[in-house]
């Protein structure tokens, strides 16, 4: 059996980070830097690594498994005397994997494959090696006539033809533990910043009859990187976010644009779910299989989606539970919420979760149907089946029934939900429009109503008359009018006569 211990160099400050921040708990999608190394760590069967810390060791204390071993590096006086400060938490058998917080881009199968490499061979030391274009930044890996490693020089401490070299040295290694004890302590201090390098064992090792040293390639150039800026921070973001991707594309689910899609480590996602471009989901979330998210939603951590579920664009979920086939339609937040199966959330619905205390629930019931632009003011029920009309305010603590509706601000309960949404059919118009008796005037006459007030009236009855069939009846013939004339008159017609 192997035996096998890890020590994860955490200590530096990160002056180029320009950050109060310990350079090693900025976040990488959704977890520290640090994060990364422990993984590397645990990936190789280290149950309890030890950490060395300085700059801001309480708060990256905080962040650390407890099964973690602490040391502090109390001068900082560079990567030798990092792993020396870590001499008297490490036993004097079996081998010394020494790994760097600030490279989280390392593949764990890269690592395994050093760990492979160093035991198989029987190395005394073994590391991990890249070729750059560009190699500024890197010590470079000295190699004598036989092509074997003879050494690492830093950057700072090369000259022009060593800093020609594009073999570079990624940092981690792999070293025998009573190897890596006695060379540490032949180590000096630098000519240029006075540090002990951790590299400078390798010319010690190297002199040592008997001694083998292994390199081991890694498998891209992306895992070499190391972050020593926010520029390099942002390239790391990028590399591991394409990889998160890759992943889930490879697992059956639909990217329809990974350049503008964000999602961070840990998060679960179900086959046959669409996600549409900027969206971005965040670390502790959990999305069942067929749903449909985006364009432009945000899940945030403690969202969990059953199956088939729609989440629409501009709207916002964190710490919410949601049922299969619920649609949340968009411009809509749900904070701290229960929302079982089959239920509508209307655009524009919003939870109010916080009363500027402390955050509270709300709760919806199965099949309910939330309106456009309701608010929730939490803690709130909303029974299955129930209807809140659109607009309306659900103040905290006035729970909905189930099948209750509730409507207006504040919202108050209205009439039962109908099993029929259908619209009725117009109602039939009458076929005599009612009169209503004239009024009468102050000195008696009868009002007459104005032709604009009966003209609807005759219009009603004409319709009327023609859905039935009817006739309207003829006006019987006038009768021929006489002239009327005077009783003179008709004496001088008589005495003409």
């Amino acid at each position: 059996m192997r035996n096998l211990q890890a020590v994860i160099l955490a200590a530096g400050e990160g002056t180029r980070m320009k950050s109060d921040r310990p350079k090693v708990l900025h976040s990488i999608c959704g977890r520290p830097m640090i994060a990364y190394a422990l993984d590397l760590a645990a990936s190789a069967g280290v149950k309890q690594p030890i950490i060395v810390l300085g700059h801001g060791a309480e708060d990256v204390e905080s962040q650390l498994p407890r099964e973690a071993r602490v040391v502090i590096q109390g001068k900082r006086l560079g990567t030798g005397d990092a792993v020396a400060a870590a001499k008297k938490l490490l036993g004097g058998s079996g081998a010394v994997l020494v790994l760097y917080a600030d490279t989280p881009l390392l593949r764990r199968t890269t690592v395994q494959r050093l760990i492979e490499t160093h035991f198989k061979t029987g190395a005394t030391c073994s590391l991990l090696t890249a070729h750059l274009a560009d190699p500024t930044g890197y010590g470079r890996i000295l190699r004598n006539e036989s092509g074997l490693i003879a050494g690492i020089v830093e950057e700072a401490e090369a000259s022009a033809a060593q800093r020609a070299i594009r073999e570079i040295n990624v940092g981690p290694l792999l070293c025998s533990a009573p190897a890596l004890l006695a060379a540490l302590a032949t180590v000096k201090p630098s000519a240029s910043k006075h540090e002990l390098y951790l590299t400078d064992i390798i010319l010690h090792l190297a002199r040592q009859e008997g001694a083998k040293i292994q390199a081991a390639r890694v498998e891209e150039i992306a895992e070499a990187l190391g972050i020593n800026s926010r520029s390099e921070l942002a390239r790391a973001i990028g590399v591991i976010r394409q990889r998160i991707v890759e992943t889930h594309l490879h697992n059956g689910v639909t990217i329809e644009d990974p350049g503008t899609t964000a999602i961070d480590y840990g998060v679960s996602i179900g086959a046959d779910t669409v996600i549409h471009p900027y969206t971005v989901i965040q670390t502790g979330v959990s999305i069942g299989k067929r749903c449909e998210i985006g364009p432009f939603a945000r899940l945030r951590s403690g969202v969990a989606l059953g199956e088939a579920v729609r989440v629409g664009n501009f709207a916002e979920l964190v710490r919410t539970k949601v049922g299969s086939r619920t649609r949340i339609h968009h411009f809509s937040y749900l904070g701290d919420a229960v929302i079982e199966d089959d239920v509508n959330i209307g655009a524009g619905t919003v939870t109010a979760n916080y009363d500027g205390q402390a955050k509270h629930q709300t709760h919806i019931g199965k099949g309910a149907f939330i309106g456009s632009d309701s608010v929730l003011v939490a803690p709130v029920k909303i029974g299955a089946g129930a209807v809140t009309g659109a607009g309306c305010v659900v103040t905290k603590a006035h729970d909905v029934p189930p099948k209750g509706v509730v409507a207006g601000v504040p919202a108050r309960p209205l009439a039962a939900r109908p099993t029929d949404h259908r619209e009725p059919p117009p109602a039939k118009p009458p076929l005599k429009a009612e009169r209503t008796p004239p009024a009468r005037r102050k000195d008696g006459r009868m009002k007459t109503q104005p032709a604009a007030a009966r003209r609807p009236v005759r219009k009603a009855v004409k319709a009327a008359a023609r859905r039935s069939g009817r006739r309207r009846p003829a006006r019987p013939a006038a009768r021929p009018r006489t002239k009327r004339v005077g009783a003179g008159a008709a004496r001088t017609r008589r005495a003409r006569r």
